[in-house]
């Protein structure tokens, strides 16, 4: 298995929810509301594990290493877009949570903007993952050796496994916060 195999598949578990978004979004429109236990749960995927999980293997592993490797103008560019990349959604998802928060409020008006988002989010993901799948990552592990490879992938299981204990680590932590 090669480094970004792993990142393909979660690129297939993103599409998933994108998936489930798009639905979501007919159901807006259709009903007027905003789901927002929907919300909830979609933008904690979306932070978690598309953002801290994949795309922080992305950034702080892949990338890391493949700067260290000189890549060619054509990668380091691709490589920058996939960064601004991912600080828009960083930003699209925050936007969406403070929106459902607004209308959590009984700003009835902000579902236009939550939908909005969330729109923006499911045009935004399916050609994120086709720049990468399709353009960068087969042409990013030519700079690595097998070994390096190996290497890479274990070190993106080692960031997965820490992950849940921090993310869980945390839950705890607000809990506890909020008790007092």
């Amino acid at each position: 298995m090669l480094p970004i195999d792993a990142l393909m598949s979660e690129h297939r578990l993103i599409e998933r929810m994108i998936k489930l978004m798009n639905a979501k979004l007919a159901v807006i429109a259709e009903t007027g509301k905003l789901d927002l236990n929907f919300v909830s749960v979609a933008t904690d995927f979306l932070r978690t594990y598309a953002d801290r999980c994949h795309h922080g293997k992305e950034e702080g592993i892949l990338f890391r290493d493949l700067v260290r490797k000189n890549p060619s103008e054509k990668d380091k560019t691709t490589m920058r877009e996939l960064i601004e990349d991912h600080i828009y959604a960083r930003k699209t998802v925050t936007n969406l949570l403070q929106t459902a928060g607004k209308y959590a409020s009984g700003n009835v008006e902000s579902i236009d903007e939550a939908s909005r988002l969330i729109k923006d989010l499911t045009e935004f993901y399916p050609r994120h993952i086709q720049k990468e799948d399709k353009h960068f990552f087969y042409p990013s592990m030519e700079y690595f050796s097998p070994t390096e490879q190996q290497s890479m992938l274990q070190e993106f299981w080692e960031s997965d496994r820490n992950l849940i204990h921090e993310k869980y680590a945390k839950v705890i932590e607000d809990l506890e916060h909020s008790a007092h």
